[in-house]
């Protein structure tokens, strides 16, 4: 087992993919491991692995975009044991374009307030002490808008800019902040696309990649490499090239 340097954690959306799979592998005896899910019974069956493997818990059954909630959770983190690792993962995909009004702003409330919530009262909390390591999940997708998942890809657009925007600010107060740019990863996400999905990773190897560039302070975590110098060459296309080759990509559902 691999020995990380995170005592106390909080992943968001960790019921299942990337975020289970990651808290499993940062769990370990005198960790502190909280997290969140919105389905109980995903929530509890992560938790008795967690458990399992040596780990303490604080399992929350909370919806991301409920700030109040998340505070509250942050808060109560921090009297038990100070947080040095934060990761805002929660997420939920479509390919909700501009037609499709209720979803997107599902997405959006998801995607960027429910980062706004966990990352702010948690980056509020490290100040006091000058110390800590926030980490957000984008996506490969978020390198530019993308026509084939439009509401998804804009909000890892926006989470990107602004967590690039802020690092700097956080880094004068010893927080590092790692922005993670995941390619297509097994999960109930990819569960639902219906066509081919490049350079596919099971989520246990993606959180393997992620907890060691976390634990390295790693401020870019992108992988797989193919697939990330791919999405970057392709937001480099001038405009017009690019709307002609994204109006041939299959679109997500």
């Amino acid at each position: 087992m691999t020995a990380y340097p995170y005592r106390s954690i909080l992943i968001t959306g960790a019921s299942s993919g990337i975020g289970a799979a990651l808290a499993l592998e940062l769990a370990a005896p005198g960790v502190l491991i909280a997290f969140t899910g919105r389905n109980a019974e995903r929530v509890s069956a992560v938790e008795d692995n967690l458990r399992a493997a040596g780990a303490e818990t604080l399992a929350r059954v909370i919806d991301v975009t409920d700030r109040p909630a998340m505070s509250e959770l942050i808060s109560d983190i921090e009297s038990r044991r100070p947080l040095d690792l934060v990761v805002a993962n929660a997420g939920i995909s479509s390919g909700a374009g501009a037609g499709d009004d209720g979803i997107t702003r599902d997405i959006f409330a998801v995607n960027v307030d429910g980062v706004l919530n966990t990352v702010l009262p948690a980056a509020a909390a490290m100040r006091t002490r000058k110390d800590g390591h926030i980490s957000i999940v984008s996506s490969v997708a978020g390198f530019r808008g993308l026509p084939s998942a439009p509401a998804y890809s804009a909000t890892k657009v926006a989470v990107k800019a602004w967590g690039e925007a802020i690092r700097p600010d956080l880094g004068k107060d010893g927080i590092t902040l790692s922005m993670i740019f995941p390619g297509f990863v097994e999960s109930r996400i990819t569960d639902k696309n219906n066509f081919t999905m490049p350079f596919l990773m099971p989520a246990e190897k993606a959180a393997k990649i992620i907890a060691s560039r976390l634990s390295r302070r790693k401020t870019t975590i992108a992988f797989p490499w193919q697939m990330a110098w791919m999405m970057r060459l392709l937001a480099l296309l001038p405009g017009p090239l690019f709307d002609f080759v994204m109006s041939r990509a299959p679109r997500k559902n």
